[in-house]
């Protein structure tokens, strides 16, 4: 990456995604990946957005009065970071997000969180459609297993790397942690 201003959004990296009734997870390691490149971001003072999915339902995991609505304390925000409230799968929907970033002349944005073919898919998405550069931490975002219409069962691994490939020059550039503090930010 050059000297274009950039940002990371980290998208819900939330406690209620700890919750048993989701099943079986892939990369547990992506909330340790997070943290590495959010220690990077603010070494550098550049612009750290966290977003956190509220539910208006008050049995939901989400709801700001539930234990799973916090921001895992791995990531959590800190001094002037801005936290962005979404109630959709979206973090540009009924958010000020797109204005934020153009209000800060950001044109790069990293996104990781959770979960990849849902908010981070979603987000990842309108980025690259809103014309931002947009680059996807693959080892910084998970997915849970899911049952398709026909209840056919996809493991979390399957998942993750078909949300990564739909997404993979279309919307974003995919790359590792790695990749992105090795070779793109140096």
């Amino acid at each position: 990456m050059d000297e274009k201003k950039k940002a990371l959004i980290i998208v819900d990296v939330q406690k209620a995604f700890d919750n048993q009734k989701w099943g079986e997870r892939n990369n547990l390691h992506a909330e340790e990946n997070i943290s590495k490149i959010l220690k990077l971001w603010r070494e550098q003072g550049w612009l750290v957005i966290h977003i956190q999915h509220t539910s208006n339902n008050p049995s939901s995991l989400f709801h700001p009065k539930n234990e799973g609505f916090a921001i895992k304390e791995i990531v959590r925000p800190i001094g002037e970071e801005v936290i962005v409230n979404k109630r959709v799968n979206s973090s540009f929907i009924g958010t000020n997000l797109e204005d934020l970033l153009k209000a800060n002349e950001i044109s790069k944005v990293v996104i990781a969180g959770l979960t990849t073919p849902h908010c981070v898919s979603t987000t990842t998405r309108m980025s690259g459609n809103l014309g931002f550069e947009t680059y996807l931490i693959s080892d910084a975002t998970a997915a849970f297993g899911l049952k398709d219409q026909n209840d056919k069962y996809y493991d979390a691994e399957t998942i993750h790397n078909i949300s990564l490939a739909i997404l993979h020059d279309e919307f974003a550039t995919v790359l590792t942690t790695d990749q992105l503090i090795n070779d793109f930010l140096i």
